[in-house]
């Protein structure tokens, strides 16, 4: 199986396809979108904050934005899979719609499930990755979206009272580095805004997002500094605005 990792277009802004086959492993990381794929072939395993994930063909793997996990194939044999990523703006107007007006977050609540039903609307939405699909099938695509977001209701929760919320502390230290993660930041800095020591900060951030404090400073600068190349700035320009212009070594 040649080895490849894609992105393509879709004729829906905000919404990210990609196609890969691969043996290679990912270390733990985030996403700022919500992802839905699709096993094509092989097995792909992983940890999440929902616990561990094995999925083979025909099977959907799912994440939420922030939510870290990492992934790896099965038997170290290379798997494909599809996946479409959605902004979560997106998403919550998809299901403002679908509700017809009433406001409801989002959540998938498993990283891994199998539904058939699913797997056939995920095929319809993804064909509109071809190159063929243009300005003009926009409607039709729109449509696809929203039949799969509406289907996948029954794979997510309303709110988050089926999950454990992180403690406050936690929560206050993610909010500061999502506001504004290229600011310089420490360690002990950031433990002294909670009231915690530096080791209290660092086991209990590990322990709820399953990162250091400084890996998701990274997470949220490169998802910053992919943002940025998006609308246009140059890679040195990028480099400066999302935080990587000192290269000295941080030390939490």
């Amino acid at each position: 199986m040649a080895e490849y990792i894609r992105f393509h277009h879709f004729p829906v802004a905000g919404v990210d396809p990609m196609t890969a086959a691969t043996a290679r492993a990912f270390p733990r990381h985030t996403h700022d979108q919500f992802g839905i794929g699709v096993v094509d072939c092989g097995g792909h395993a992983s940890w999440s904050g929902r616990g561990q994930v094995e999925a083979g063909p025909g099977n959907l793997i799912c994440v939420n934005p922030g939510e870290v996990h990492d992934g790896r194939a099965i038997g170290d044999r290379s798997r494909s899979w599809r996946i479409l990523y959605f902004d979560p703006g997106l998403i919550e107007e998809a299901c403002t719609d679908i509700r017809d007006g009433a406001h409801a977050s989002f959540t998938f609540i498993t990283a891994v499930f199998a539904d058939d039903h699913v797997r056939r609307l995920f095929n319809i939405a993804f064909a509109y990755t071809a190159a063929s699909a243009g300005p003009s099938e926009t409607m039709a695509c729109e449509t696809a979206f929203l039949t799969l977001v509406a289907r996948l209701n029954a794979h997510s929760t309303v709110g988050a009272q089926n999950e454990k919320a992180p403690t406050a502390c936690i929560r206050r230290v993610r909010n500061r580095i999502d506001a504004d993660p290229s600011v310089p930041l420490t360690l002990a800095g950031l433990a002294r805004d909670v009231g915690l020591s530096r080791y209290q900060l660092l086991r209990a951030f590990a322990r709820e997002l399953g990162l250091t404090p400084h890996a998701y400073i990274l997470q949220r600068r490169i998802a910053f500094a992919r943002r940025l190349l998006r609308a246009g700035y140059c890679a040195a320009e990028t480099a400066l605005v999302a935080g990587f212009y000192d290269q000295s070594p941080y030390c939490p």
